[in-house]
């Protein structure tokens, strides 16, 4: 297998399942938990962010199709391009402007089951020939809450200019069930100031 990115609480592959390319998350163990601990948390975590997905992907939202789930271990659709943060000031106006638009409603979508994605940023949304698709629901959970989904949008817009985010939120307010309380909760986020100092990276 080749690595293709780390992360704290992850790495990615590139390698096959039953002879078909695919793309393998595997959780990082922690050696500061004890074994039996250790291996509990990945395995729930592994199996959580699996359901996620497939949640996600139900309601319209393009993701990596998922091929098996098994321990620490995800094995899913590889796909080809770049992240958006990667490509962000090489791509046309107009196809940047249609990449967000997506993206803001790809989020919608996703708040509109329960899902709040957790790190909603341009590194985890990949630009392929096909379309954009969300990856990386490692901090994803689903519920009710305002504060988490205000979060996704408040990532998003320290993330890219004003003019793409202003696109962003027309498509999510407009594809938004429930996008009021979270606009609300976003502007009380910022007169209060906190999460300022939060790495975006």
């Amino acid at each position: 297998m080749e690595m293709i990115s780390e992360g704290a609480e992850a790495r990615i592959y590139a390698g096959m399942f039953l002879d078909i390319p695919a793309a393998i998350k595997e959780r990082v163990s922690k050696a500061y938990r004890v074994r039996e601990l250790d291996s509990s948390i990945i395995s729930q975590r592994t199996r959580s962010e699996a359901r996620i997905m497939a949640l996600a992907s139900s309601s319209g939202v393009p993701v990596p199709n998922l091929m098996f789930v098994g321990g620490s271990r995800i094995y899913m659709q590889l796909l080809k391009g770049e992240t958006l943060n990667r490509v962000l000031d090489r791509v046309p106006s107009k196809r940047l402007a249609a990449v967000m638009a997506d993206l803001g409603r790809y989020l919608a979508l996703m708040h509109n089951v329960g899902i709040s994605h957790g790190d909603y940023t341009p590194a985890n949304a990949l630009v392929t020939p096909n379309g954009v698709y969300v990856i990386d629901f490692g901090l994803a959970s689903v519920g009710n809450s305002v504060e988490d989904r205000a979060l996704d949008l408040l990532l998003m817009k320290r993330s890219v200019d004003s003019k793409a985010f202003s696109g962003f939120i027309r498509a999510y307010r407009s594809a938004g069930k429930g996008a009021k309380p979270v606009l609300e909760r976003l502007a009380e986020i910022e007169r209060r100031g906190r999460y300022q100092n939060r790495s975006l990276d």
